[in-house]
């Protein structure tokens, strides 16, 4: 469809915008690697059954609940969101379908998510006391009738996913006892708004549709949260891997 190629005005707020994009995924990386290094030592205590602790429950991967639950639950999301933008950039159509500003920010946004992911699958493998038994699997998807090489479609589903992963990890925050994590939370969740923007941007251009009333509460002047519960039946219409979160609110 030709609305799908059609080049739009880009705001030029959205050039700084973009810019922020490209740089604000670094810091993640160091951030991981400390993770990644952490001791088990606090954790050798926990009883085998303790809900706490991710992993198979009657034959079926559980997320778990508190701390562990929570980094698992972000782990899930990312991985969805990866993968997403792992098959953006890469569809046969990406270079022609979007222009030059839509590509950088599409590339930028692949390769934040890449770095959550990561970041949260070194978290959890230096942190989980059983690791090969707890953290969880690399997840498969399903995209239906998505069209990856459709603007309207890729930009669609970009703002949804988003918009949702904002709200889950405001809505998830309260869950989190560790003062280390909920501030790498905080820290993740900035970017993901900004992701969020810079979508919603591309979508609509010059207008004010990046901090919309349907995600910003007017009264409130806060970002939408929601629980897990809430947010899990609209990831898992993507997520086909089998899993529970019967832990979590």
């Amino acid at each position: 469809m030709k609305n799908e190629v059609k080049i739009h005005e880009v705001n030029p707020l959205l050039n700084n915008r973009r810019s922020f994009l490209k740089l604000s995924g670094l810091t993640i990386v160091g951030t991981g690697l400390l993770l990644a290094g952490c001791s088990h030592d606090n954790n050798e205590d926990m009883p085998v059954d303790d809900t706490s602790l991710p992993g198979i429950r009657n034959g079926v991967f559980d997320l778990g609940s508190g701390d562990f639950g929570v980094l698992t639950y972000a782990y899930a999301l990312e991985q969805l969101e990866a993968d997403f933008y792992t098959k953006v950039v890469n569809a046969s159509s990406f270079n022609t379908v979007f222009n030059d500003i839509e590509k950088q920010v599409l590339t930028d946004l692949y390769h934040h998510e890449v770095i959550h992911r990561e970041f949260f699958k070194a978290a959890l493998t230096g942190a989980l006391p059983s690791p090969s038994t707890q953290l969880l699997p690399n997840l498969a998807f399903n995209y239906g009738s998505l069209n990856f090489n459709s603007r309207t479609d890729v930009l669609a589903t970009a703002k949804a996913l988003e918009d949702t992963g904002v709200a889950a990890y405001n809505g998830a925050g309260k869950l989190i006892k560790s003062a280390d994590y909920l501030l790498l939370a905080g820290k993740i969740v900035s970017v993901e708004a900004r992701h969020a923007s810079a979508i919603r941007s591309l979508i609509n251009p010059n207008s004010t549709d990046f901090a919309g009333d349907d995600i910003v509460n007017p009264t409130t002047g806060l970002d939408a949260a929601k629980d897990p519960s809430k947010i899990l039946p609209i990831a898992g219409g993507f997520i086909t891997t089998q899993f529970t979160a019967k832990y979590l609110p």
